[in-house]
């Protein structure tokens, strides 16, 4: 999920113990192959070095290569970050009777090559096969398609493939580091798309951070796709690439990044809404950070019934007294904080139901939020490091969601892309409406019972079918009746 942070995950000094890191995960996992002294305990004492930098350890495998008093052996193990890894890579360098004879990376190691490929689907084994594949069986498809443009869908993959379409100027939590540095991220989600919804994907990474380009470009290539996933597009920009080209272009155009985010934010708010009994149009809402993702997850919270919202940017409350304003935060200050709030951000939090931070870590103390209502919610979503440390803001919150996968209640937009698409390609939609969005929400909040709500668990987990399923069924559901479909779109 992409947030306004621009902090950087805090390191350790190799070869120094650290007295704090993030917790380990695969995401940062690192082999290392060892020649080991034939000594009673050695290999006790290696674990135990490795675990003084509190890494889990996961593999250990013997090889067979033999040398006389030492054994060799590849030992996994996770980390919290980087610096971390190379601490831990730095003190075994250090140990008497150890050799560090090659340490690996698991993660690069899984993107080599890259991470996907395209494929035929038929076989292509005789003359027959090239005949009707080919030339010359092909070229009655390709009339049959002219005189009918409605068979591109069954005809070709149009049906079925989405364009991902990035310009590279907000990867991640990383920024602006341009189209290529961004491909993985693509290939990734092309992986989550196919995945989880069955949908076809193409990376498209464009050379371009004019909007004018990008809106070229993607109305010039868009005849081949059946709607098009704007990722890690940095606003304002965003706002008028997806205006423009939901108007212009007649399939979905979905910025992920601000919508995606958003319908799981009201989820997970209806969700912890109802476990700490609160209707949604009483909560006072007090959101950091109103960029892409910010300002979609605000709009569809007022949308849903939240009456009391303020919202922050880098200059403060936003408000209609304020002259510095994009157009989109003009709309906000329009439309939100009906009591003019003008003061800071901790000022805000006085009496507050929730916190939406979808800015920069550590931006608050845990004790900052003790001002707030019983029962209060605190959705922490910037990446790596949450606006407020979420172990200590338990201490006053009762519910706490990040967007990390080491803590409960993960803000995961993956949780809606693949069945937003899914939906959207069944029934054949022209565009991607807030009826839509807001049907997923509510169907991706229902997956869970009511029975079943937790302060840990307001959010379903990714790998439960039913979410996607749930998710593209509403989809399907709104167009349907909405009559946002072609004609000739497929019976559910």
């Amino acid at each position: 999920m992409d947030t306004n942070d621009k902090s950087a995950q805090a390191g350790v000094p190799a070869g120094a113990h650290p007295a704090h890191h993030e917790p380990a995960g695969a995401s940062n996992s690192v082999t290392v192959r060892l020649k080991i002294k034939d000594e009673p305990g050695m290999l006790g004492k290696v674990l135990t070095a490795i675990g003084e930098f509190r890494a889990d350890v996961g593999a250990i495998d013997t090889q067979h290569e033999h040398e006389e008093g030492f054994t060799t052996r590849d030992i996994t193990f996770n980390v919290g970050s980087v610096e971390q890894g190379e601490a831990v890579v730095g003190a075994l360098r250090k140990m008497h009777g150890i050799e560090v004879v090659n340490v690996s990376d698991r993660t690069f190691r899984l993107h080599l090559g890259g991470k996907i490929k395209i494929i035929g689907k038929v076989p292509i084994e005789t003359r027959d096969d090239l005949s009707m594949a080919y030339t010359p069986g092909v070229a009655r498809v390709c009339k049959a398609i002219h005189a009918d443009p409605a068979k591109g869908y069954t005809l070709t993959m149009k049906g079925n493939t989405i364009a991902i379409v990035t310009d590279g100027s907000r990867i991640l939590s990383l920024g602006n580091i341009g189209p290529l540095a961004g491909l993985p991220v693509m290939e990734g989600k092309a992986m989550l798309f196919e995945r989880f919804g069955g949908v076809y994907a193409v990376p498209i990474c464009l050379s371009t951070q004019d909007p004018e380009e990008i809106i070229k470009v993607v109305k010039a290539i868009a005849p081949g796709f059946g709607g098009v996933n704007l990722e890690d597009i940095a606003s304002p920009g965003c706002w008028e690439i997806e205006r423009r080209l939901k108007a212009e272009l007649d399939i979905p155009i979905f910025h992920d990044d601000q919508h995606g985010t958003a319908v799981v934010v009201l989820a997970a708010t209806i969700n912890a809404a109802k476990i700490v009994k609160k209707q949604l149009r009483n909560l006072k809402v007090v959101a950091s950070g109103v960029g892409a993702a910010g300002m979609a997850c605000c709009k569809l919270l007022m949308a849903a019934g939240v009456r009391n919202l303020v919202g922050f940017n880098i200059g403060g409350a936003v408000h209609q007294g304020r002259t510095d304003l994009n157009a989109e935060e003009r709309w906000l200050a329009e439309n939100s904080n009906p009591r003019g709030f003008r003061g800071t951000l901790k000022e805000a939090l006085n009496g507050a139901d929730m916190f939406l931070g979808l800015s920069v870590g550590n931006l608050l103390k845990p004790e900052d939020l003790a001002v707030m209502k019983r029962d209060a919610l605190v959705f922490a979503l910037a990446n790596p490091v949450p606006e407020v440390d979420p172990v200590g803001a338990l201490q006053y919150a009762r519910i706490v969601a990040t967007g990390g996968s080491e803590f409960p209640n993960q803000i995961n937009n993956a949780l809606v892309f693949p069945g937003i698409f899914r939906g959207a390609l069944d029934c054949r939609a022209r565009n991607i409406t807030e009826e839509m969005k807001m049907e997923a929400a509510r169907a991706l909040a229902a997956v869970i019972p009511t029975r079943a709500l937790r302060d840990d668990y307001i959010i379903p987990s990714i790998f439960n079918p039913e979410v996607h399923k749930a998710v593209a069924e509403a989809v399907c559901r709104v167009a349907q009746g909405k009559s946002h479909c072609r004609p000739g779109r497929k019976s559910k």
